[in-house]
């Protein structure tokens, strides 16, 4: 099984990123698993805004849709500013739903049978708002979203210290939700790679 993480953070790679750290416990458990797991950040790359699965020279995305395509797993990671998901993960589910009509061999949506699930990391408040605006795109697009389908951690409201920081990793509420997150997800992607969702009414 194959995996992928959409990391919006609005740093590029040569910055560390929370929200990368927090993606990574859930990853490492699918690793252990037997998943082949892939990071992307998406600041490293030319994404032009707009719905569409390819928008000509120098645009990157057509690249990041392939992985996408090739996963069963699909994480996408934010951080949280003003109570918000980033611009850079809005920018990505706009270009995912570019995509949206395209079918798969059976004449579904390319996204039938992928399971998505969203890790969000920020110093206040706002984590629960940033993951249902994400939670209700991907599946409006087709993916599958598991019981649990969230990892978050916020820190006190104002200017603090992150999840790095802060060491949120030891946060026990963190501790109980990355392997909720990670299994589920892994579960159901089990299952709908055994039992697709049948194409009756569904193409």
């Amino acid at each position: 099984m194959k995996a992928v993480f959409l990391n919006g953070s609005l740093k590029d790679s040569s910055h560390i990123s929370n929200t990368d750290a927090l993606a990574d416990e859930v990853m490492q458990i699918w690793e252990e698993e037997g998943v082949q797991v892939e990071k992307i950040r998406l600041a490293d790359y030319n994404i032009p805004y707009g719905v569409a699965d390819d928008l000509g020279e120098g645009d990157d995305w057509p690249a990041i849709q392939a992985k996408v395509e090739e996963a069963e797993l699909v994480l996408l990671g934010t951080p949280v500013w003003l109570g918000e998901k980033s611009s850079m993960i809005t920018k990505a589910i706009e270009r995912l739903n570019g995509s949206a009509s395209h079918t798969n061999e059976k004449g579904q949506g390319i996204y039938y049978d992928k399971v998505a699930g969203v890790v969000a990391t920020g110093n206040e408040d706002g984590a629960k708002h940033a993951i249902q605006s994400i939670v209700f795109g991907l599946s409006h697009l087709g993916f599958t979203l598991p019981p649990r389908p969230n990892c978050y951690w916020v820190g006190e409201a104002g200017p603090g210290p992150s999840f790095i920081e802060a060491e949120g990793i030891k946060s026990e509420f963190v501790q109980k939700h990355i392997p909720k997150l990670a299994y589920n997800m892994l579960h159901v992607g089990t299952i709908l790679k055994e039992n697709p969702i049948p194409t009756k009414g569904n193409t």
